[in-house]
């Protein structure tokens, strides 16, 4: 019987894992070289189906919908409570600047396929021409409301190399061809094509997952569906994407938890005891997760990200000292909360400031399962790896891009307008398409942005500004050309 991997591969994860062999836990110092051929004989053939399957971590992406930058307390609220988070961050690497897409489909779309807006269509949710329609001054480009055929997400590619995998939360991703089920995910628990639960008490009007007793609430039944299918594959490696529902609107919260915000110290704007209690409800459910990943005998083998899709909505939180929230360019709406945290690390508990993106998720997952980059549609993103596992570690810096070739409406006029965006270590440009004008900050020094240096620094307006059109050329960005009548 001859190992899935080859020789070579093998020999180098087993460098970077420990064993579990018939309960019996094997370091490298213990494993004979002669063993790497894994030309088995009989009487060890079981032995290695085993350990090629335990050589595979199993990897945990929670992903939080609409949690701010600011939105925890290791992130220096003082009004949210997030004990289990806090506790998380103690063993994780912190990404201080995780950027994500400014809404909730976008950010998915390159969370599962590793690959920026222009190559998906996902640019937004919904219509791309949504708004009043007599301030647009371009035609819009078509939006796609879900994954292109031809994209490979990474459920699919794990899928293929022995995984479990399960999508237990929000969607929003198309249905029928478009479904969890069809996109490599072989348990789908209340996923659906809607970007926002009817309610989170029971019952909950969604198709994809039975009604629990009368006032079950969403959050504590999506973690109890995670948690059964942890225990149903601790055998076997597995991918648990957990992606919550909460904190999205509705704001509908338990109310002993909401009565008990009601009671306590607004800090600033982060004064809502209704969302303070659903991120206390999301808070609880990282904390059971990271249990049941104790209590099961898993935590030297698991992998977990922590994660939002976008910031935070305004009018419900605030994140200062960044700009504007959810739906927005600025820092406010692309800049979240991040975590990593990788078995027997010494970089846990430490900060990096590099600038990532949600399309490094993709890479990553597959350094970590030792998997080869599948042929197909190109990733845009790089292995974060390195950085969640040693703190020395650097990767190079580049270009973070963001391409709207649509509106986001507000209540009178735009969030968004046409535009696209690079951010590059300390600096960010924003190119607005329907009259050329451009925005560029210095993030170091203006991390509010407040002042549009694009006037007083030319030169570098202009060399940030060659890049994103040669990026939008490279992934053939589309661009809306056409005057509205």
């Amino acid at each position: 019987m001859i190992c899935k991997f080859p020789p070579a591969e093998f020999f180098e994860l087993i460098k970077r894992t420990r064993l579990v062999w018939r309960g019996v836990k094997m370091t490298m110092s213990r494993f004979p070289l002669k063993m790497v051929s894994l030309v088995a004989l009989s009487s060890a053939a079981p032995l290695v189906g085993v350990a090629s399957e335990n050589v595979r971590p199993n990897i945990i992406l929670i992903l939080a919908d609409d949690l701010g930058w600011k939105d925890a307390g290791f992130r220096g609220s003082r009004y949210y409570e997030t004990p289990n988070l806090d506790r998380l961050a103690g063993e994780s690497v912190e990404f201080t600047r995780a950027y994500a897409s400014p809404s909730c489909a976008p950010s998915r779309a390159a969370l599962l396929t590793g690959q920026y807006s222009p190559r998906t269509g996902v640019f937004m949710v919904g219509r791309s021409d949504r708004g009043d329609k007599t301030l647009q001054k371009l035609v819009p480009v078509p939006n796609r409301q879900a994954l292109p055929p031809e994209a490979i997400t990474i459920a699919k590619v794990l899928a293929e190399h022995g995984y479990a995998t399960t999508i237990i939360g929000k969607w929003h991703l198309g249905d029928g061809p478009n479904s969890p089920e069809n996109r490599g995910f072989g348990l789908n628990v209340a996923g659906f094509d809607g970007g926002t639960p009817p309610t989170y008490f029971s019952p909950y009007q969604i198709a994809t997952i039975k009604d629990g007793p009368p006032g079950e609430y969403l959050t504590d039944r999506l973690t109890d569906e995670a948690i059964n299918f942890m225990e149903n594959n601790r055998e076997r490696p597995f991918f648990l994407y957990l992606p919550h529902y909460a904190v999205h609107v509705p704001i509908e919260a338990k109310e002993n938890l909401k009565q008990a915000f009601s009671e306590k110290t607004p800090d600033g704007e982060q004064k809502d005891p209704g969302y303070a209690a659903m991120i206390q409800s999301l808070d609880e459910s990282v904390g059971r997760i990271l249990d049941a990943v104790d209590r099961l005998g898993l935590a030297d083998r698991t992998h977990i990200i922590f994660i939002s899709d976008n910031g935070g909505q305004m009018g419900i939180t605030a994140q200062p000292p960044l700009r504007e929230g959810k739906g927005w360019l600025y820092e406010g709406g692309v800049r979240v909360p991040m975590l990593v945290r990788t078995p027997g690390t010494s970089a846990a508990g430490t900060k990096s400031d590099t600038p990532v993106h949600l399309v490094d998720i993709f890479p990553t997952i597959l350094q970590w399962a030792g998997i080869e980059t599948p042929k197909g549609p190109p990733l845009d993103g790089v292995s974060l790896a390195p950085l969640s596992s040693d703190k020395t570690a650097t990767i190079p810096t580049r270009d973070l891009f963001w391409h709207f070739p649509g509106y986001q409406p507000k209540k009178t006029g735009f969030r968004i307008t046409p535009s696209s965006m690079l951010v590059n270590d300390q600096w960010k440009l924003i190119e607005h398409f329907e009259d050329g004008s451009l925005e560029l900050y210095n993030l170091q020094d203006d991390i509010s942005e407040q002042h549009n240096l694009a006037a007083a620094q030319p030169d570098k307006a202009a060399e940030l500004k060659t890049r994103l059109t040669s990026w939008r050329e490279k992934v053939s960005a589309p661009m809306p050309t056409k005057i509205t009548p």
